[in-house]
C-alpha cells in the first residue's frame, strides 16, 4: 500500500466531500427518525429466518454508541461498531480538509494487496456474522 499526500486534481472526484455529504445526511436522516417518533426498522431476513443479519443490532449499536455506551455498542454489533468509530474520524479528516483546504491522502494497492484486502473484508463479514449467531445480546 502506498499512501500520498497530494492537492485535489482538477475535475478529480472529492471523495471527502462525497463521504461527508453522504455521511452527515445519513446522520440527519436518523436523528429525523427518531425525533418524528417513527416505528423501529423491522430486519425481514430475522423475520423470515429468526436469524441475524449483518447488520442486526446496528440501530442498537449507534443509539449506545451515542449516549456513551462503547462496550455496549460494540457487543451489539462489533463490525458496525467498527465502522461508526472510523466514518467519525473520517468525517473530521474530511471536515478539516475541506476547510483548510490540505492535501489530500490518497491510497493505491498493489494488486496483490488488493486481494489480500477483498479476502480480509469477507473473513471480517464471515466473522461478525458468526459472532452475531452465537454471541449476539439481543438474541
Amino acid at each position: 500500500m502506498r499512501a500520498v499526500a497530494r492537492p485535489l486534481a482538477p475535475r478529480e472526484l472529492d471523495y471527502e466531500l462525497i463521504f461527508l455529504c453522504a455521511s452527515l445526511g445519513g446522520f440527519a436522516s436518523a436523528v429525523a427518525w427518531f425525533v418524528l417518533k417513527m416505528p423501529w426498522p423491522i430486519c425481514l431476513f430475522h423475520a423470515v429466518t429468526g436469524h441475524p443479519c449483518l447488520t442486526c443490532g446496528a440501530t442498537r449499536s449507534a443509539i449506545a454508541l451515542f449516549h456513551g455506551q462503547f462496550l455496549s455498542a460494540f457487543e451489539w454489533n462489533p463490525l458496525v461498531f467498527v465502522t461508526y468509530v472510523t466514518m467519525s474520524i473520517f468525517d473530521v479528516y474530511a471536515f478539516t480538509v475541506l476547510i483548510t483546504r490540505a492535501r489530500r491522502i490518497r491510497l493505491s494497492f498493489a494488486p496483490r494487496e488488493k486481494s489480500f484486502l477483498r479476502m480480509s473484508v469477507v473473513a471480517l463479514l464471515l466473522a461478525n456474522w458468526t459472532y452475531l449467531l452465537f454471541a449476539n445480546p439481543s438474541l
